[in-house]
């Protein structure tokens, strides 16, 4: 194996995926962030899910919202995790199905013009589907992070963002570029009130 040859190859792979995000998904990215600081205006909750590594990135970019993304003066955003209570997801798992670990959560939880994130690499994960499609019912607003064809999750999200890659770790690190993208948009909104 050629070390080098490696390194640039997955370098230069990342930046090809940047460039095609820049050129096809400006507007997709500007509606997500309006609808982010809508929420904040008006005092809903966005509740961010994913399973594996996109659990991760819903936990940091909840992490983000709730903190690095305040500005003086202005509203907080109320952001949760729904990958974050491991016992209630093991008891909805344990108890009904896996497949409803984050709709069970939302039942409880949810109100009308409240904003559900669902962050997919296959656009298939069934929970991350059956919790979109509840939250639709329900009128809350549902984006989705997505990668290779969008999957079903795509189809039934009002906002969609599809990655576009078939490789799962180029799509889980944009999903997460995107994610700093809309901190970087919210704190260049106001005054940032904390600088790093």
């Amino acid at each position: 194996m050629n070390d080098n040859k490696v390194i640039r190859d997955y370098l230069d792979s990342q930046s090809q995926c940047i460039d095609e995000l820049m050129r096809n998904n400006l507007p997709t990215i500007k509606t997500i962030f309006h609808i982010i600081k809508k929420a904040k205006i008006h005092g809903n909750i966005i509740y961010i899910m994913g399973n594996g590594g996109s659990a991760s990135t819903a936990t940091h970019f909840a992490s983000d919202l709730l903190k690095t993304s305040l500005t003086k003066n202005t509203k907080k955003i109320k952001a949760f995790s729904l990958s974050d209570n491991t016992p209630v997801m093991l008891a909805w798992a344990n108890d009904t199905s896996y497949e409803d670990i984050f709709k069970k959560q939302l039942e409880s939880l949810l109100e009308k013009n409240d904003v559900v994130i669902g962050i997919s690499g296959s656009g298939n994960s069934i929970n991350i589907l059956n919790a979109i499609k509840f939250a639709n019912k329900e009128n809350a607003i549902t984006i989705s992070f997505t990668g290779k064809d969008g999957g079903k999750i795509s189809k039934n999200s009002q906002v969609n963002l599809t990655v576009p890659s078939d490789d799962m770790l180029t799509i889980e690190t944009m999903h997460l570029l995107i994610c700093h993208l809309l901190i970087t948009l919210l704190r260049k909104s106001g005054k940032p009130l904390f600088t790093y």
